[in-house]
């Protein structure tokens, strides 16, 4: 307004609007300082995603709030998805549509185990589940071993076939971890597929004293944490790399894996990383930060979202 009737005094212009001069530099200078706090919110979002290409906007307002703190940025959680949309800064999310799962086979499938059970400290239950990677054209596939307590990925994989070896070669560096430690409290949960029910597989698991707990239909929830991790693994790193070979894979894969499991924040865990959770001295109370809107679906197991 000054600039455009800058023939006319400050102190008309304030007149006509019933404002004082004092109040006009005051809104000049909030909105200066929110010019500022907008600027540096963004160079730090923007640097968080030059590692996690595709986290989501709640795990970012966590991985924000020191830098909020320390600059004095008061901003709620929906005023930062505007700030985000209006900059054309929010993530999409993609869909999947390869197959890894073939449970129609002759193998012994073992029943669901894990109905209602909540693990309350770490190794109590493993959760597993395969997924492919596009790679320059080439379809790899991951296996995956979380722990359903922590959401620690313990034990992973990758090859350019759904052999039941390549899953074995996650399950053995999960258990690399304990020595002789004895697993008798310890449950392995995952789909029906032919890797997970071949006999190579399923002694490792009987020999270490594991107890085996397998989906008994197609419902994405009998195995909702893994299938969770997945989709963060995927949406958030994998697919964000233009990668050349298989090779530059593996060492990408390790990446993100160290970055998911040391940095990335979790709502089902109370807003902290896996690693806070797994390595913690004693194990502790862990809250879910998000709501169920879907309060009448039977949840098989905690059906987090991260």
């Amino acid at each position: 307004m000054k600039t455009n009737f800058s023939h006319i005094g400050l102190a008309s212009l304030c007149g006509w609007f019933g404002v004082t001069r004092q109040a006009y530099y005051q809104e000049g200078w909030k909105e200066l300082n929110r010019s500022i706090e907008t600027e540096v919110l963004l160079k730090e979002v923007e640097h968080i995603r030059k590692e996690h290409k595709r986290i989501g906007t709640r795990k970012l307002y966590e991985m924000l709030a020191p830098i909020m703190m320390e600059h004095q940025i008061k901003m709620g959680r929906d005023k930062l998805f505007d700030l985000l949309s209006v900059h054309h800064m929010l993530i999409r999310r993609r869909r999947r549509n390869i197959r890894t799962t073939f449970s129609n086979h002759w193998l012994r499938k073992y029943p669901n185990l894990i109905r209602g059970f909540i693990p309350t400290a770490p190794n109590q239950l493993w959760v597993s589940d395969i997924t492919y990677w596009k790679v320059n054209n080439v379809t790899v596939y991951i296996t995956f071993i979380t722990d359903a307590y922590s959401h620690r990925i313990v034990g992973y994989n990758l090859a350019e076939s759904l052999e039941a070896v390549e899953s074995i070669k996650a399950l053995q560096m999960a258990l690399s971890a304990f020595g002789a430690e004895s697993h008798l409290n310890l449950i392995h949960h995952s789909d029906r597929g032919l890797q997970y029910c071949s006999a190579a597989y399923v002694k490792i698991l009987l020999d270490d004293e594991i107890q085996i707990s397998m989906t008994e239909s197609g419902d994405p929830l009998e195995n909702a944490v893994a299938e969770r991790i997945n989709g963060i693994l995927k949406e958030e790193y994998l697919n964000t790399q233009k990668l050349k070979s298989v090779k530059e894979a593996i060492v990408y894969l390790h990446k993100a894996i160290k970055l998911y499991n040391s940095e990335r924040p979790h709502m089902s865990i109370s807003n902290f990383t896996p690693d806070e959770v797994h390595h913690a001295k004693e194990p502790f109370e862990v809250k879910r930060m998000w709501k169920n809107y879907y309060p009448n679906k039977k949840v098989i197991v905690n059906s987090y979202q991260d």
